[in-house]
């Protein structure tokens, strides 16, 4: 028979293998109700983000690309050299760094100066020239130390300086051409031609006739107006003649003197006046004692009045006495002039009207008129800088960005395009976008290395054109900006810049703008989750928005949770 205790613990190991045999099948039979709800969808829960608390800074993104800054097309004012011939680069322009003084290229051997000037080369600056172009040009050859005036004249100093600026750079002044020197020579001989002319008919004029004497009274006449003119002029720029001076010279002593009298007399009054309290009695009272001080003093002072009505007396009467002179001057000098004209009226007269006499009048204007024309060539006859021989650019040193020439080509419009040696950054955003940009605002441009460098918004729009560039497409605006240093920069680079259209100074709480409800009464909220599944709505007002966030303040604190949308 088995022990009840063998019996009890049978039963017991029969009760959990029956027991652990119920959990496994519980496990893995499930009903239909069972299944279906294991596969459905969990229940939705809040999508929320934190409230944070950093400065919030508003951009613009701008692609763009590296180029050295403010490009500008170089063209030719004109020819250069004195020739006519057809104009061919015969050393184009070379690329890289161009300095003040430098020669940019060559044309048919001849040297193009690159200066610095606003005036645009317009002409052949030839002797006499003035203007502003010319003292443009006696500037830079200051600056370049070949020394020039400042009279701004083309005159024979600064044709010294620019001779010696071409020889600097072994080139030779533009002189006079042949067919210039030729011209010159015709018209010097013109000019002695017709003199010779006119003597020849002066001297037939005067043959057989005694106009000698006449003519001997026309040169004393001639020689007595100049001698009234001097004298006038003489007379009008000396006020006193030697003896008024004196007497005027005396006045002046005798005022000094009367009023060192004055001072003396009124030094002893005012000491009358003034005796300390404790000084020995005076003999006599002290009334009388200034009474006569006092007269001594009014008789000072008509003593200077009288010298000084002397004195008056006479300035007005050298005045009268210069006046009276003038007068006399000028009556004589109306007189030299009547007898002048008289003279010349009688050896007019004594000269009858003949072929003879139309010919010396003939002769004189002959002579006139070939003076007039080599005076007029003269003017711009000698060394010369012709149009095309100096290029005058805004700012230098540049860089020479491009040469629009080869040697050997013809020169007939852009030879080349120069830049500024910083750097600038070109792009374009929409115009929405630019309206948001304004000169001035800072910048930051990230290279495909990832590293950033500050820069600075240039211009927007029209401003921001390049000359050359093309036009951005859909109506976008072009930007200009300007990186803060060249330093790890390359041109033809691609870049990214970001232009800072807003910015808070110190951190602010910031939250997803998806996170921001606008009521029907107008007012802005955000709902926030203050236990699990459970909200509240906060009214806020808004800032700044930038990537995605946006300022907000109100009744929140950083770290609270904001709904941002729905499970």
């Amino acid at each position: 028979m088995r022990s009840p205790r063998k019996l009890l613990a049978g039963v017991l190991t029969g009760v959990v293998v029956i027991a652990a045999l119920g959990w496994a099948l519980s496990t893995r039979l499930r009903s239909p109700a069972d299944e279906a709800a294991r596969r459905a969808a969990p229940r939705p829960s809040l999508i929320t983000a934190a409230v944070e608390r950093r400065k919030l800074a508003s951009t613009v993104v701008v692609s763009g690309t590296l180029e050295y800054g403010s490009p500008l097309p170089v063209t030719l004012a004109g020819a250069v050299g004195g020739s006519s011939e057809l104009q061919r680069a015969t050393r184009p322009p070379r690329k890289g760094r161009l300095r003040e003084g430098a020669v940019l290229m060559e044309v048919n051997g001849r040297p193009v100066f690159a200066l610095r000037g606003s005036v645009p080369m317009h002409r052949t600056i030839a002797p006499g020239a003035e203007g502003d172009d010319v003292e443009q040009l006696q500037r830079a050859l200051r600056r370049l130390g070949y020394g020039a005036p400042r009279s701004g004249v083309f005159d024979r100093a600064t044709i010294a300086a620019v001779t010696r600026m071409y020889a600097a750079k072994g080139y030779e002044a533009q002189q006079p051409t042949l067919t210039d020197r030729q011209t010159y020579d015709t018209l010097r001989k013109a000019v002695q031609t017709a003199q010779e002319t006119l003597a020849t008919e002066q001297k037939a004029l005067d043959q057989g006739r005694d106009v000698l004497p006449l003519k001997l009274k026309v040169r004393n006449a001639e020689a007595d107006l100049a001698a009234a003119k001097k004298a006038l002029a003489q007379a009008g720029s000396r006020r006193l003649t030697p003896e008024e001076e004196n007497k005027l010279a005396a006045a002046d002593a005798a005022v000094r003197a009367a009023e060192e009298k004055l001072a003396e007399a009124e030094q002893a009054l005012n000491a009358a006046r003034n005796q300390p309290t404790g000084a020995p009695a005076p003999t006599t009272s002290p009334a009388a004692d200034t009474s006569l001080l006092e007269m001594r003093v009014a008789n000072a002072e008509a003593d200077l009045a009288a010298a000084r009505e002397a004195r008056a007396r006479v300035m007005e009467e050298a005045g009268q006495a210069r006046e009276t002179r003038l007068a006399e001057l000028r009556k004589g000098l109306r007189t030299a002039r009547e007898a002048l004209a008289g003279a010349q009226q009688q050896l007019r007269q004594a000269r009858q009207l003949s072929p003879t006499r139309l010919k010396v009048a003939n002769a004189k204007k002959d002579v006139a008129a070939a003076k007039e024309m080599l005076a007029e060539y003269a003017r711009t006859y000698g060394t010369s800088i012709p149009p095309g021989e100096l290029v005058f650019l805004p700012k230098l040193p540049a860089r020479v960005h491009k040469s629009s020439v080869r040697a050997g080509q013809q020169i007939e419009a852009e030879v080349a395009t120069v830049t500024s040696s910083a750097f600038m950054v070109t792009g374009a955003v929409d115009a929405a976008e630019s309206e948001l940009l304004r000169a001035g605002m800072k910048a930051e441009i990230e290279l495909d290395t990832g590293r950033t460098h500050p820069a600075t918004l240039t211009a927007v729009g029209a401003e921001a054109k390049v000359p050359g560039a093309e036009e951005p497409a859909n109506g976008a605006q072009p930007v200009l900006l300007t990186p803060a240093a060249a330093k790890g920069l390359r041109a033809g680079e691609a870049v990214t810049a970001r232009v800072t259209v807003g910015a808070t100074e110190e951190p602010v709480l910031v939250v997803p703008v998806a996170a921001v409800i606008t009521g029907a009464d107008g007012r802005a909220r955000v709902r926030v989750e203050y236990a699990p599944d459970r909200t509240r709505d906060v009214e806020v007002r808004t800032g700044l928005t930038a990537d995605g966030n946006v300022q907000v303040t109100g009744a929140l604190k950083e770290g609270d949770r904001v709904v941002v949308g729905n499970g």
